[in-house]
């Protein structure tokens, strides 16, 4: 079993900016010096909920801080970026650092971000699956031209080349899956899937069943489909007992999670409900690894059975304070880890 860290460097009500990003890149420090096998890097814009708006930049700075763990982004959004600018900071992160980076790659929302970064609503809608796919010839192929309806570009080199590590694999890609088209896109590729906090195990497992099935319609083999490391996304907090473990997050995540969300605005006016930040923490609480050591590690245990998702993301800052992060990563790496070998 593979446990990392996920890293929003969220902006928690009377924080700034600087804050949230320190306490991200300490968070990633103790996670490796904790044992944690990843850290997984969120991408926001112009909202409180994450202020990291380049997850390959920050993970370019804590590739070059550590020397072991793995550092992901979860995701970088496609629709808002160039696939082909994107591909090539991705074989940089890949080469420079050994193998230790991981692309994910999600569809994002129909935000404002469209309309600043001037791709548009259709990128957003109708566009990633053409992203998707000239982004992972370039992460494949010597030489990529594109005559896509959003990019068309005469065949151009690919520098630097991705695949010149001794594996000759290229750098992994995780697709972000939060519908059945998305896992169907991501099947088709072969690329394992990233399933958010907010699902239980149900709807992973069903959407793992869906990815098998597609992939094996896709082409894929067996022994590929078996090896796929599907990521699963939550959020952890170790207490001695389960009820102080739920109350450090009920009374600091409601706050971060009704200032954050609130603040996304829609690129065409449409409506988009949020959820109640009290009730969503209190699901939270209950889907994922909070509580005592042994309770977190039989729920990842558990998750692990039910979906066969052996690799997860979890959320360890949602005490939204420092101190009380890096006490938790510690935690997770000192007191749960071991009940899972």
């Amino acid at each position: 079993m593979r446990v990392g860290a996920f890293v929003l460097a969220a902006q928690f009500p009377g924080q700034g900016h600087g804050e949230a990003l320190h306490r991200a890149v300490r968070s990633t420090v103790v996670a490796e010096e904790a044992g944690l096998d990843a850290v997984w890097l969120a991408e926001h814009h112009f909202v409180p909920y994450g202020v990291c708006p380049s997850a390959v930049t920050l993970a370019a700075l804590l590739l070059g801080r550590t020397r072991r763990i793995h550092v992901g982004t979860a995701v970088s959004v496609l629709p808002t970026v160039h696939p082909v600018a994107l591909g090539e900071q991705t074989a940089l992160l890949h080469l420079v650092s050994e193998g230790r980076f991981t692309l994910g790659v999600g569809r994002g929302g129909p935000w404002v971000d469209l309309e600043v970064f001037g791709s548009g609503l259709d990128a957003y809608e109708e566009g990633f699956p053409e992203s998707l796919d000239l982004l992972m010839r370039w992460l494949r192929e010597p030489r990529v031209s594109a005559a896509g309806p959003r990019f068309r570009f005469r065949a151009v080199p690919v520098v630097p080349r991705p695949d010149e590590l001794e594996d000759r694999s290229g750098p992994p890609v995780i697709v972000a899956c939060t519908s059945p088209a998305s896992v169907r896109l991501a099947a088709g590729h072969g690329l394992p899937m990233l399933l958010g906090m907010h699902s239980g195990d149900e709807e992973k497992a069903e959407m793992v069943t869906l990815w098998r099935k597609c992939a094996r319609e896709a082409g894929r083999s067996p022994e590929e489909i078996a090896a796929a490391g599907h990521v699963s996304a939550g959020v952890v907090q170790i207490a001695d007992r389960g009820q102080e473990a739920a109350e450090t997050l009920t009374k600091a995540m409601p706050g971060w999670l009704h200032q954050g969300l609130s603040a996304h605005v829609t690129v065409d006016g449409r409506l988009r409900r949020m959820r109640d930040p009290l009730e969503y923490t209190q699901l939270l609480c209950e889907l994922h690894p909070v509580g005592p050591p042994r309770l977190c590690a039989d729920r990842l245990a558990a998750t692990a059975e039910r979906t066969g998702i052996t690799r997860f993301a979890l959320l360890a800052e949602g005490s939204g304070d420092l101190a009380a992060t890096e006490d938790n990563l510690r935690r997770l790496g000192g007191e749960v880890l071991p009940l899972l070998t």
